[in-house]
Formats: structure tokens, sequence, C-alpha cells
């Protein structure tokens, strides 16, 4: 029997913005449309978060307005919003359990994942074992504090998406953000490119994925598929070579 693969979705357990009363948490849309391309497709999902437990989401992201198909679907789940409401805490993960880890993103993130040393020891974990790590949105803040092996940002010279600082401005939230994402990034010396406002831009440099923002999800999920796929391919192919 094939063993089943098994995807780790990292959330933040943070739901306000700053100091404000603000509340935020995971945007909805970035959780739930990887979460039923992966479902779809017969991958296994773990959610975890630093606290552990309820993992809150932002309001704004639950609107009608903004309300997508995927997130609808979500909101009338009983499983899924079980699961959503009963997270495992990160130091009850262990990478290897794992054939790949993706990072939702909403504005919480920038708090408790962008410098989270149990986060940063299981993504160097999944780095090192080349295995996929999908992040959108603001959840690539979880990458920032990185290295690789000779010490250096993990993300210099990488190719990669985020948030954009001009959809932090049409967000109105550039003086409440401890940082604008994508003005961090590029200090690392990532190369950050990025589509206009809220269009799906999705970018490979390795094992790395990254999305723009919310409409960037559904297309991240599948692009880490073909990624796992692909590396399993090369694995079987190394293993047993085809005969001529």
């Amino acid at each position: 029997m094939t063993q089943s693969i098994k995807v780790l979705f990292v959330t933040t357990s943070n739901d306000k913005l700053g100091d404000t009363n603000t509340l935020t948490g995971v945007w909805l849309e970035e959780f739930t449309a990887p979460y039923y391309i992966f479902k779809d497709a017969g991958i296994d999902i773990t959610v975890a978060s630093p606290k552990g437990g309820p993992v809150p989401m932002d309001p704004k992201s639950q609107s009608i307005i903004v309300a997508t198909q995927s997130s609808r679907r979500f909101l009338k789940d009983a499983d899924a919003m079980k699961m959503l409401s009963n997270s495992i805490s990160l130091q009850e993960i262990k990478a290897a359990d794992f054939d790949m880890v993706f990072i939702p993103g909403g504005h919480g993130p920038l708090w408790d994942l962008a410098d989270n040393k149990i986060l940063n020891e299981l993504l160097d974990e999944f780095n090192r074992e080349e295995k996929p790590i999908g992040a959108v949105c603001h959840g690539v803040v979880a990458l920032i504090a990185l290295h690789n092996e000779k010490g250096d940002p993990l993300l210099k010279g990488k190719n990669l998406t985020a948030f954009s600082n001009t959809e932090e401005e049409s967000a109105g939230l550039v003086k409440i953000v401890p940082f604008l994402l994508e003005t961090e990034l590029v200090s690392l010396g990532a190369v950050y490119s990025k589509a206009a406002n809220y269009i799906s831009h999705v970018v490979t440099d390795g094992n790395i994925i990254t999305g723009q923002n919310p409409a960037s999800s559904e297309a991240l999920a599948k692009a880490m598929i073909v990624l796992l796929r692909h590396n399993q391919f090369l694995a079987l192919s190394r293993k047993e070579p085809f005969l001529n």
C-alpha cells in the first residue's frame, strides 16, 4: 500500500494587530484554498501553531465581500473547522513526520512567526531534506530568520514573492505592521518580484515556493504538489534506474 503524503500547515496564534485592539489572525482564503487542494488530492493535513488550540481567523477574511468558494465551503465543513479549532503546538511537531510544509498568511504571522525559534528549527530541517516549503502572503515572514550553511540569510539570492508594499498601503496598515515584508526581504538580499495588487503570483526557487497574496493560494498549493511528485519521481529513478 502506498504511504499517504503528509503536509504540515503552520498558522499564527496571534489575534491582534500589534498593540491595537483590532483583530487579526490567519487570512481564511490562504488556509482554505490550499486545504481543499491538498485534501481533494488525498493528502493528509496536520495543523500546528505556536500556542496550539484554536487558530484565530481574521474577521475581514470571513466577510461576504471577500469570501471565496473554498472559504464558504470550509465554514460549513464541521471536520475542517474542528481541525482549525484544535491545532497542535509546534513543540509537539517533528519535521520527519511530514513530506512538506505550508505557511498561510494573514497579518498575524508578522508578530509570532517572524523569528520563532521552534519554527526556525523545523523549517531548517525541512530545508536540509529539500522538502517543499510553501508560504503565501505574510506567511513568507516565517522564512526571514533562516540561514544557510555559510551563515548567510537563507533567502539571500532566492527568487521569491510575498505581500507587497503597495498591497500593504492599500490595506491601510503601513504604520501598524512592525515592518514592510517586501522591504525586509529585499534587505536580506532576496530577489523579490510581484504582480499587480491582489493578482495571483507564485515563484518557485528550488524547494521554496512563495505566493504574493490570497489570490495566489490555490496556484501555490498546486505547485507544491507538482514539486513533491517531481522529487518523488527523481528519488524513485535513482533508486530503481530504468532498464534499456
